[in-house]
């Protein structure tokens, strides 16, 4: 056995954060966008159940608690927010992409996930967005999705990657943001296969852009990020993370990361699956009803796309299976 000691350093001077969303107008584009600007705004709304006010319920960082210890009154919680530095979510400046040319307003219609209240009054703030063209690689996701393919960018695979960079440049000048954090909430694509001289080092995912072989959106949009220095977060199951894509973030110490969002139906799978394998009882199915999936939903109806989405759903629950050799 060995040890290691590392030395951990947090930056406190708060940076003015843009995030680029890839999806920009799509159902979590749009909402995460309207959230944070009626949150800002202070917006509240009727409902059939009574008035309602914008809030950060929910937020991991906003509306949690951490234990920081035990006083002579007992335990003392503090909001996650109040343990480091960290930018506020209303201070957050939203640029992106998205195959499609609606507006944000007219997507966030589109979306139908929003009460019509509220959008009516985000409706003269959202409309003055819309979002960059994006890149379209039909085969990555399913065919139902080419009817909003309108505002997608041409050229060659390394051009095209080439304009995603000048993008975040762009949007970093324009907008005067500090750091820049590129996050993919587009649709779920299919896998894509590691190949030897094709995607398994830095190098070779490189050529393979430049000779226009199969990567995939996803993979190009990690790659801009990376040589622009921005961090990249996936937030869709598939392989975005080949071998090479990871091999260039070491190389530029870009930090990326993400593996699917998880934070609702598979968060949820997650915690009820670890509650009934601990209490001894087995779990032999898990069933999902795409609840307000909308366009997700129509894009996992292709069998390759929904194959991604299987995968990581299982996945959750690989280790609390493992750890019962009794049921399973």
């Amino acid at each position: 056995p060995g040890s290691t000691r590392f030395t951990f350093r947090t930056g406190r001077q708060v940076p003015r954060l843009g995030v680029m969303l890839v999806g920009w107008g799509g159902n979590n584009g749009t909402t995460v966008t309207a959230a944070v600007l009626a949150n800002k705004l202070g917006l509240s709304w009727m409902t059939k159940t009574g008035r309602k006010k914008a809030n950060y319920y929910g937020s991991l960082l906003q509306a949690s608690t951490v234990c920081l210890g035990t006083s002579p009154t007992g335990d003392v919680y503090v909001p996650f927010r109040d343990l480091l530095p960290m930018v506020h979510p209303n201070d957050i400046i939203f640029d992106g992409w998205d195959i499609s040319s609606l507006n944000l307003a007219e997507a966030m219609r589109r979306a139908e996930v929003l009460d019509w209240p509220l959008q009516e009054q985000l409706w003269p703030h959202m409309e003055k967005m819309r979002p960059r063209p994006s890149i379209y690689i039909p085969e990555f996701i399913a065919a139902n999705q080419e009817e909003r393919a309108d505002n997608v960018l041409r050229g060659s695979m390394a051009e095209q990657v080439e304009q995603i960079r000048r993008d975040i440049r762009d949007f970093k000048e324009t907008s005067g943001v500090d750091k820049v954090i590129v996050l993919w909430t587009a649709n779920t694509e299919r896998f894509c296969d590691v190949v030897p001289g094709l995607n398994d080092t830095a190098d070779n995912l490189l050529g393979a852009i430049e000779r226009g072989l199969e990567v995939s959106p996803s993979t190009l949009f990690a790659v801009a990020s990376i040589l622009e220095g921005c961090a990249y977060i996936n937030g869709s199951p598939q392989n975005t993370f080949v071998p090479g894509a990871v091999e260039l973030a070491a190389q530029r110490r870009v930090f990326i990361c993400g593996d699917d969002f998880k934070s609702g139906q598979t968060k949820l799978k997650s915690v009820l699956v670890d509650f009934l394998v601990g209490a001894g009882l087995k779990t032999t199915s898990i069933v999902s009803y795409n609840h307000l999936g909308n366009n997700d939903g129509k894009n996992l109806s292709a069998p390759q796309q929904f194959r991604s989405k299987e995968i990581s759903k299982s996945n959750v629950v690989d280790d609390t299976v493992q750890a019962n050799p009794v049921l399973y």
